[in-house]
């Protein structure tokens, strides 16, 4: 069955008797996509399961007030952006340690999953992204990974375009150095 539109899904999800099967097509359109982002995010399999889940719950209670100002993914991926920078703060807060024991945590979990895959460049890359401060992380995955266009992002974050294109900006930057740096090791 081919993707509805944000109109069609809607609609289906509002008459009571099609309600169930709305949001189960809603995440079968957009779990993939979503799942992705918040991984990249939190690199752990089961912990983007688990902000995943929280996703679509949110989503779920929220739907009905849903009006429609923006497309219906990019409330969803607000939503899970909320969600991830939510459980990194959680896990920072959980843990008591520095932000690099946090880093090292999530970056070591690259290495020992069997659902990342990815070459020793990949591998890198996703380590330098890990070592972002969770917001830049966030603007450099939507835009590098996710094709984002700023005015997408812009909807999601809250934050304004010129604003993102400075954080991106200076993730690249900052990637670019990390790489640089672990190539003369």
């Amino acid at each position: 069955m081919s993707d509805l539109t944000d109109a069609e899904l809607l609609a289906l999800f509002r008459d009571e008797g099609t309600r169930h099967r709305a949001f189960n097509l809603l995440v079968n359109q957009y779990q993939r996509r979503l799942y992705a982002f918040i991984r990249r995010m939190v690199t752990d399999h089961d912990e983007a399961e688990d902000v995943l889940q929280n996703t679509f719950i949110k989503a779920w209670n929220g739907l009905d007030s849903f009006r429609g100002d923006a497309q219906l993914f990019s409330w969803l991926y607000r939503i899970a952006h909320n969600e991830c920078l939510n459980h990194l703060r959680k896990l920072r807060r959980g843990l008591f340690v520095s932000n690099d024991a946090v880093i090292e945590r999530l970056t070591a979990s690259l290495d020992s999953s069997e659902h990342f895959s990815g070459d020793l460049i990949a591998r890198k890359l996703q380590a330098a992204v890990m070592r972002l401060p969770d917001k830049q992380r966030a603007v450099f995955t939507m835009k590098y990974f996710d094709g984002l266009k700023y005015e997408e992002m812009s909807g999601i974050t809250g934050t304004s375009v010129g604003a993102l294109k400075s954080s991106y900006h200076i993730a690249v930057k900052k990637i670019e150095a990390m790489l640089a740096i672990d190539q003369t090791k």
